[in-house]
């Protein structure tokens, strides 16, 4: 049953429910104790989608095929009102897989999702997938035993980046967002093993994303990163394993990446002003690089009006830009065409350049016009009542 309570009021309930931390541990002593005993654990993947008929067959598909050797599988699909057949689609294969289920969800936003499935799921844990990727057969069971063996409240596999379609810039854009140059090196796409501040397509154990009061519903990108936040400052580990991987298919071309750069740098600066423990510089440094970018452009623009001396030192910024940004990319291009034996990656400098500054730009339009979530009145009749059910016994 969906309750009408505020997040923030949730995310109250969440923090002192920090301080039960000791029973909840008691509890999932008590929940391992029935696993040994013969009680195979339930896992609930959550799966949440819209407009996806191009790829829900695929990814329900690779999910359905894990190996469930010592655990049981359900699946949760929720949808938000597509207007293509994804939702004919899930029906029909939970007509033939009765552990498929489908769930809509009204309001359409990913968080909203991720509550509803969780909220729903009958598992001792959840896993929460995405419809663009593709998981080793053995993901989710590999999940389950580094989340055991490191003490974990949530583990993943390595993510593998994927082009997402055929064709030159979807090339590009695989290549440039799994480069540290393009998306750092504490990217979910570059991270190695051990343990995180956040995690991609995780396991969790559920009673620790109850205890913390689950999704927060005003971010709708970033939810993640709030999330895992929270559980480490309730003193809960993420770990990322490289035991086990999926393929995670990116952008299929330039528009579609430019589009996307723009909405994840825009909610950063969102993110920044709800939680800012879950932001890191790492996420700035575009905006910094457009913002250092801009105020070249500007100098080189009123150096052509000025004496030669003053001139000088009116283009050093851009030059040296130039020179420092330009050598960057010219020698990240020739490591991957080595790498990958193939000269299209000689372009490469356009991608990362389109990505850095999409991005940039995203948080600076954010920055500029103040932009602000939801207010909580917007929200009170759309969240979920995890805070009532994390008290429950």
């Amino acid at each position: 049953m969906l309750l009408r309570l505020n997040w923030s009021a949730n995310f109250t309930d969440a923090l002192v429910d920090c301080l039960r931390k000791d029973e909840m541990k008691q509890s999932t002593e008590l929940e391992t104790a029935a696993e040994r005993i013969g009680d195979d654990p339930l896992i609930s993947v959550i799966l949440a989608v819209r407009n996806e008929q191009r790829h829900i067959e695929k990814v329900l598909n690779s999910i359905l095929h894990q190996k469930t050797s010592g655990w049981e599988l359900e699946v949760i699909v929720v949808d938000g009102n597509s207007s293509d057949d994804t939702q004919a689609i899930v029906t029909r294969i939970g007509s033939v897989d009765r552990r498929v289920r489908l769930l809509v969800n009204k309001f359409e936003k990913t968080p909203y999702a991720f509550n509803l499935g969780i909220e729903r799921s009958r598992g001792d844990y959840v896993c929460i997938l995405g419809a663009h990727t593709t998981y080793a057969q053995d993901y989710i069971a590999t999940c389950l035993d580094e989340l055991r063996t490191h003490n974990a409240a949530g583990c993943s596999g390595r993510l593998i980046v994927r082009p997402g379609a055929e064709g030159l810039q979807a090339r590009l854009i695989a290549w440039t967002l799994a480069h540290p140059f393009g998306t750092s090196t504490g990217s979910m796409r570059t991270r190695g093993a051990g343990f995180a501040d956040t995690i991609p397509y995780p396991l969790f154990q559920k009673n620790t994303i109850l205890a913390v009061g689950g999704y927060n519903t005003q971010l709708h990108r970033n939810q993640d990163n709030d999330l895992s936040q929270r559980l480490r400052a309730c003193g809960y580990q993420l770990y990322m394993t490289d035991k086990t991987s999926c393929e995670y298919f990116v952008s299929p071309d330039f528009a579609t990446l430019a589009t996307y750069a723009f909405t994840a740098g825009y909610w950063n600066f969102l993110s920044l002003k709800v939680n800012p423990s879950s932001m890191s510089i790492r996420h700035f440094v575009p905006a910094v690089f457009v913002a250092v970018l801009l105020v070249s452009l500007m100098m080189l623009a009123v150096s052509i009006s000025v004496a030669a001396p003053a001139r000088l030192w009116l283009l050093a910024p851009a030059l040296l830009l130039c020179v420092i940004y330009g050598a960057a990319n010219i020698a990240i291009a020739f490591q991957v065409t080595l790498r990958e034996r193939s000269l299209e990656a000689l372009l490469m400098p356009f991608a990362l350049f389109l990505l850095h500054v999409s991005y940039g730009f995203g948080t600076l339009s954010a920055l500029m016009s103040n932009a602000a979530t939801e207010p909580d009145e917007a929200l009170m009749e759309r969240d979920t009542g995890f805070a009532d059910m994390a008290n429950k016994p």
